[in-house]
């Protein structure tokens, strides 16, 4: 979160009709994503009309029929789900249990219903199934669990699929699952918990969904802190794209990758409206986010934060002890946020590393966890950990952030704000815990400010932006920011609006 860089030569400093701009004549980024809005909640795909050759039909009217079906048909066999109102036995734990390799095809209007009593449509442990064109709803999953892939099997495919309306997450996710042009909408938790008991998930594409209405349960109110709830929550996931999807009007968090994430490209989605940040990238490693349009963004909960008199940095884009690392093998060894359009959002980017987070250390929230480059967490202990390699290997660090290309535009106005809404960041707590600690005092603001190679330069900026380095009490205009020792934004314009 905070870097060292070579001071800009030529800066024309904030001149009194508010407009500044380097004398460097460079086209600004055209950071506008190609990939359309994925419209797929009020437009979904229709399945086949009729039963493909060689299918088993399903028929609404027979409760259970589609469970039944499946265990008493082979592996590797399509089923097609007539139009109307499908329904499993009447007791909680009743679920579709597929076979390897079976396919679920819904007719135009099929719908699958847990009628607010059974907690799972589609569970097990079988691999590369498939389920195209339904509607699932009604299913009252528990807290952090899922509806379709409880169980997270590898392999799966949910394409063209309308999931709304039930608690907990409205899917689950395996190693190689392709999630393609799907509603997630209205679910209790998430529209997509990625997560697998036991391993982590390889392999990973979510693509063209519309992600909207997600955590209807409010579980952070119910549950504070418990960082459970948005559109997609990601965890141990290696190997992620993630890209034109419509992440929109969820609570809390649009994109939250959570607890040793890895190589993941975040590109060409529109992330909008959402009540918390866009995109949060949390104790995780190299990643590719790029060409996304993200607007409107983190009003309601950076706006409570800020009315509590809070002065972190809340962000739209918000990294929190997560850098590029090369010893963890991925398609790049840093994290580069480039060619992005942020517009009217509260507050930028905000790079984040809490002194006091760290394996073994009891302030580390992803309890029992350690990073990719520690497999004993017994290790980060007295005396190991003062010296090479555990003083740097022990955290999740905040480094080789690349930062460039992007356009934020801030119109308060808009936003609704007077302050605290207009920051980009890069900063640490002082470290104070525990007493063992060999992070104490300024060691982690100092490095992560002007040591570990985090860096912005060549953007746009449009409005009142104000930059924050090394702690939240260090407030700074364009000049200070791109001096020393910041030097940040080297051959980035600022102006105060479009035109000016």
């Amino acid at each position: 979160m905070w870097r060292r860089r070579a001071l800009p030569l030529a800066v024309v400093l904030l001149a009194a009709t508010g407009c500044e701009r380097t004398t460097d004549a460079r086209p600004e980024p055209t950071a506008s994503p190609s990939t359309p809005v994925a419209r797929v909640c009020d437009d979904p795909a229709a399945g086949p009309a009729r039963a493909p050759a060689g299918a088993v039909t399903v028929d609404p009217a027979v409760t259970g029929d589609l469970a039944a079906k499946t265990r008493n048909s082979p592996p590797r066999t399509t089923f097609w789900l007539r139009p109307g109102r499908h329904t499993l036995a009447p007791d909680r734990y009743a679920q579709v249990v597929p076979k390897e390799g079976n396919s679920y095809l819904g007719a135009p209007g099929a719908v699958l219903d847990g009628r607010k009593t059974n907690q799972y449509a589609f569970g097990g442990a079988a691999p590369d199934v498939s389920v195209r064109h339904l509607t699932v709803q009604g299913f009252v999953a528990p807290h952090d669990e899922g509806v379709v892939n409880h169980d997270s099997a590898d392999g799966w495919v949910i394409e063209h699929t309308t999931i709304q309306n039930n608690s907990g997450a409205g899917l689950m996710a395996g190693a190689r699952q392709q999630v393609r042009a799907n509603c997630l909408r209205g679910n209790g938790q998430y529209g997509m918990n990625a997560y697998k008991g036991g391993g982590g998930i390889r392999g990973l594409v979510v693509e063209g969904n519309e992600i909207t209405g997600n955590n209807t349960g409010d579980w952070e109110r119910r549950r504070p802190g418990c960082g459970c709830t948005g559109g997609v929550k990601f965890w141990a996931v290696d190997g992620a794209d993630v890209r034109g999807n419509w992440v929109h009007h969820n609570r809390g968090t649009g994109l939250w990758a959570d607890t040793n994430n890895n190589d993941f490209r975040i590109e060409r989605n529109v992330i909008e409206a959402n009540d918390g940040a866009a995109l949060i990238y949390e104790t995780s490693y190299n990643a590719v986010i790029r060409e996304n349009t993200i607007r409107r963004n983190n009003w309601v909960e950076g706006r409570k934060y800020a009315d509590r008199g809070d002065s972190f940095p809340f962000a739209t884009v918000y990294l929190s002890e997560s850098g590029g690392e090369p010893r963890v093998r991925a398609r790049t060894d840093r994290i580069e946020i480039y060619r992005n359009v942020l517009e009217n959002n509260w507050s930028g980017i905000t790079l984040w590393e809490n002194a006091d987070r760290f394996c073994n250390s009891p302030a580390n929230t992803s309890s029992g966890d350690c990073t990719l480059l520690v497999e004993d967490t017994d290790r980060c202990a007295r005396p190991g950990i003062a010296t090479a390699p555990l003083y740097d290997d022990c955290r999740w660090r905040t480094q080789r952030v690349d930062i460039h290309d992007n356009r934020f535009v801030l119109d308060k106005s808009v936003v609704d704000c007077v302050v605290k809404c207009d920051r980009m960041a890069v900063l640490a707590n002082y470290g104070t815990y525990p007493e063992w600690s060999p992070y104490q005092g300024e060691r982690v603001a100092e490095a992560i400010t002007l040591g570990q190679d985090n860096r912005w330069h060549d953007n746009v900026y449009v409005g009142p932006w104000k930059f924050v380095a090394h702690d939240p009490s260090r407030v700074l205009d364009p000049g200070q920011w791109q001096g020393a020792p910041y030097q940040q934004d080297e051959g980035s314009t600022f102006r105060a609006r479009d035109g000016g």
